[in-house]
């Protein structure tokens, strides 16, 4: 079946500036597009009063663990795909889609299921009291319905990166978004249905996401039956990735209980820092996501010399990106802690870790973007050994040492500074050697 109209041209052999930012300013947009809904959700809900907001902040915790998988899903997705697109196969990159849209529907009607019913005691197990832990149940119950949906935008991101084809995905997101963020307040406030008003607008924006994205699949190809083979392959890249985040996870949540030993100032403004470090994330994510569907694109098509530089390039942008967001903070390092809190003992603690904050952002941008490069190389195996091996070798000895010898948030910091550069030597190494530049539709 031909590409619709408003599909993108073939890819192109050279990765200019303007090619990187064409792919990752939109990329930026969709990945910023969530984020920005759930401000809006927030502050709607947390006019009801503070049982309504602390239900929103825990059934969101839950529901977290959907986005993870979705985000999974999309980056193994991009990376297969661009090797198809790149071998000139446009339909077997889209057959990819295809695929990692049936697994995201098994697995989203899995987590659907697992939230309704397991809603209450998620709840409970997270909430302080039992008026919260009701309340944050009747929510997730509702918003776990979103989970399908979720996840095949999730797929639907993916394949359509893999494509080189950001500005499709962009408009779904978007408008999806733009829906829910105004339904919101009016099923929550004119419409009087309070907390459930909120989860039926995240379910209605997840739903319609996922419908428009699996629209413009049908739209491409009519090849739509499972093929078991393929999904076995994606679910093997993705535990891959599962395994990668997971480390993650245990080093910020173990950053952060080790934070809270230190006192509510401490843990107060580590929280500041690290929310900071993740919004930088996002944005630099955006550069990477560029990474993914260019390098897998020049290997799918055996230039591997394309490939090599686009790797180059990329890397480039992510530390000129980096260093310039570095920049900012550090000239708003004495201002922004007071954007969050008005706390001066928070403040005095913010003052420790800012140096470390800034001072890593560069390493992180180039570690974000080759993070890119190898995940659209399919070399994620890679991936998940150095993270792991760099969190159990590096962060978490570093962490719980200051713990032990009451280092304070310095000490914290310097653990992270740890995994962030113990995670850069290993990729640089990795940049410069040739074992990640394996070509063809498949690796």
């Amino acid at each position: 079946m031909s590409p619709p109209a408003d599909a993108p041209a073939p890819p192109q052999r050279t990765a200019t500036a303007r090619r990187i930012a064409g792919l990752a300013l939109p990329a930026l947009v969709v990945l910023a597009a969530e984020p920005l809904y759930v401000l809006v959700d927030t502050a709607v809900v947390g006019h009801l009063g503070s049982l309504p907001l602390a239900a929103v902040a825990i059934g969101g915790t839950v529901m977290s663990f959907a986005v993870w998988f979705g985000t999974l899903m999309a980056y193994g997705t991009t990376g297969r795909a661009a090797r198809r697109f790149g071998a000139g196969d446009r339909a077997a990159a889209v057959a990819e889609g295809v695929q990692a849209s049936w697994l995201a529907l098994a697995v989203g009607l899995l987590l659907a299921l697992l939230g309704t019913v397991a809603a209450g005691p998620l709840a409970g197990l997270l909430a302080g009291d039992p008026a919260t832990a009701e309340a944050a149940a009747g929510w997730l119950r509702i918003a776990a319905l979103g989970a399908p949906g979720l996840l095949l935008a999730a797929a639907g991101n993916g394949w359509m990166r893999g494509v080189q084809d950001t500005r499709r995905p962009l408009r779904i997101v978007l408008g999806a978004n733009v829906l829910s963020a105004i339904l919101c307040p009016v099923l929550v406030y004119p419409a009087g249905l309070g907390l459930t008003g909120s989860a039926i607008a995240n379910v209605t924006a997840q739903t319609l996401g996922g419908a428009l994205f699996l629209t413009a699949l049908i739209r491409e190809t009519r090849a739509l039956r499972p093929v078991p083979s393929i999904i076995v392959r994606q679910v093997v890249l993705g535990r891959d990735l599962l395994i990668r985040g997971a480390a993650f996870q245990a080093c910020f949540l173990s950053a952060t209980a080790v934070a809270s030993r230190f006192g509510v100032a401490a843990v107060g403004a580590h929280q500041i820092g690290l929310q900071l470090w993740f919004f930088a994330a996002l944005v630099l994510d955006a550069v990477a996501i560029a990474a993914q569907s260019l390098v897998g694109a020049a290997l799918g098509a055996g230039l591997t010399d394309e490939a090599r530089d686009v790797a180059r390039r990329v890397t480039l942008a992510g530390g000129v990106a980096a260093v310039a967001f570095a920049a900012l903070a550090a000239a708003g390092a004495s201002v922004v802690p007071g954007w969050f809190t008005p706390d001066p003992a928070v403040h005095d603690q913010a003052a420790i870790i800012w140096p470390w904050f800034v001072g890593l952002l560069p390493f992180a941008g180039v570690v974000y973007a080759l993070d890119g490069v190898f995940i659209g190389a399919g070399d994620v195996a890679f991936l998940r050994t150095l993270t792991i091996l760099s969190a159990l070798l590096g962060f978490l000895p570093a962490i719980w040492t200051a713990y032990a010898l009451d280092l304070g948030l310095g000490g914290v910091w310097a653990g992270l500074g740890l995994f962030t550069l113990a995670r850069f030597a290993g990729l640089i190494l990795r940049w410069r050697s040739p074992r990640w530049l394996v070509t063809g539709a498949t690796r």
